[in-house]
């Protein structure tokens, strides 16, 4: 029996889970992700964690859908308040969010005992995965892996980081761009930061009318480090 086919983003984060990984996956989006990697024998536990009632509602349908209710749990809580010390969760998956609400549920879990145990952590930002990366170095994660992938138009990173590594922080360069990302893809990081370039200098000429030089400085540095690393892998090709 299979699950209905996982999206390209939600298949490069099932790429990164281990074989029979104790899963918690925060906004777990229908539970497709947790249901696919059990029927396809690749987990065998499960926590979807939901914050709203409606999006558990899928997910329970979609789990009673495959008869998965032993090893997939939906739950209704607020980030990783849905993990429970006796669920012994070894990973955690959080997609499909900005970069500074994942920031926000792992803040909160640190403080709430949930990283105690230094699950592997799995994170899709859909922006400002510079934020993300900022917050894994200052809590002693290392980012393992990378991946970047474009679907519908779209483009996706994923971050994948393991805990108890005490290493120097990582350039103002790697934190905006990723350490592996362009090696996952080249094609599909370049098509990012070009069209980040434009972005930037658009920002920035509307900016320079409203005078506002906190902005213009801000936007012209991240202009320039996107300059100067396109040059480098045009340099390199």
């Amino acid at each position: 029996m299979n699950s209905k086919k996982l999206s390209k983003r939600l298949e490069a984060v099932a790429s990164f889970i281990d074989q029979d990984s104790r899963l918690a996956d925060i906004g777990s989006d229908h539970a497709y992700l947790p249901c696919h990697l059990v029927l396809n024998k690749q987990i065998n536990f499960a926590i979807a964690g939901e914050v709203v009632a409606g999006p558990l509602a899928s997910a329970k349908k979609e789990i009673a859908r495959w008869e998965l209710a032993d090893q997939v749990q939906a739950r209704l809580g607020d980030g990783l308040a849905v993990i429970q010390p006796e669920d012994q969760v070894d990973t955690i998956t959080i997609c499909g969010m900005g970069g500074a609400l994942i920031v926000d549920i792992l803040e909160r879990g640190l403080a709430d005992g949930k990283l105690q145990n230094q699950p592997k952590l799995i994170l899709q930002p859909n922006l400002a995965s510079d934020q993300v990366r900022s917050w894994l170095v200052e809590h002693d994660y290392k980012i393992v892996a990378e991946d970047i992938i474009q679907e519908k138009g779209k483009i996706y990173e994923v971050i994948v980081a393991q805990a108890g590594h005490h290493e120097p922080a990582l350039s103002e360069s790697d934190l905006l761009f990723g350490p592996y990302t362009y090696q996952a893809n080249p094609q599909v990081f370049k098509e990012k930061w070009q069209a980040e370039l434009a972005h930037h200098q658009k920002i920035i000429d509307q900016i320079q009318y409203g005078a506002n030089q906190e902005g213009l400085d801000h936007f012209g540095h991240q202009l320039n480090l996107i300059q100067e690393r396109l040059n480098e892998i045009e340099e390199a090709d």
